[in-house]
């Protein structure tokens, strides 16, 4: 639909979107990136979302205030892999290498897209030897596994059998990783989120709630660190 300019200090980009199932105006923050997006019903006039809008806008600059800002990856800064914060520093030779307590790059140029596809490679290797141990325990198989970086889920499951992950999941511990792959691979028994689908998951990760607990907790701090640059 468009998007409005909030004046102010700081000026804030608020996107506008129409929605055929929304009965109300209604502003939603993404915690996750910050986006602002407001969402009015298909017969609502754009006046009356703008006016919507200034009306919360003291709520709504207090709670872009509480998020966290965006850490954008670079030589000097910290990111956590393996849920371990480690230092990026320069390395004396021409390949990135990831280390347990740091990440050396070969320059400045590229930092982050250069860390970023090699922890999109170690995620894959890590989800898909868990992934084969959990479906193996279950005596089942699946289809294919695809890497993204998807914002709304950490995994999910086809009825096809095709087990998908988000790659930030190699920042997290690997325990939390585990439990991703286990709750994926349990969906490969019982697609859906019945009784019966968590007693599979607790059958393979018997100490899934503390991982599922670190992730609600602190999930959305892996999106907000930028690796494109």
């Amino acid at each position: 639909m468009g998007r409005h300019t909030l004046i102010g200090n700081p000026p804030i980009e608020v996107d506008l979107r129409r929605s055929s199932r929304a009965k109300r105006l209604s502003l939603r923050v993404s915690r996750l990136d910050g986006r602002v997006t407001l969402t009015l019903p298909q017969r609502a006039a754009d006046r009356e979302g703008i006016r919507f809008l200034h009306a919360k806008e003291a709520w709504l600059r207090a709670h872009l205030d509480q998020l966290a800002p965006v850490q954008q990856v670079a030589i000097g800064e910290q990111i956590m892999v393996r849920g371990n914060l480690v230092p990026i520093v320069q390395g004396a030779g021409k390949r990135l290498s990831i280390f347990d307590d740091r990440i050396e790059v070969p320059g400045p140029q590229d930092v982050g897209l250069k860390i970023k596809a090699q922890l999109r490679q170690m995620a894959r290797n890590a989800l898909a030897g868990a992934s084969d141990r959990y479906a193996a325990e279950l005596g089942q198989s699946y289809t294919r596994l695809s890497i993204r970086d998807t914002r709304s889920r950490w995994g999910s499951c086809s009825s096809q059998g095709v087990l998908m992950y988000s790659w930030r999941l190699i920042m997290a511990p690997p325990t939390v990783l585990e439990y991703v792959a286990a709750h994926e691979v349990a969906h490969l028994v019982e697609m859906n989120h019945s009784d019966a689908f968590w007693a599979v998951v607790t059958s393979i990760r018997p100490s899934y709630q503390t991982e599922r607990q670190w992730l609600r907790s602190n999930g959305d701090t892996l999106h907000r660190v930028a690796f494109d640059n």
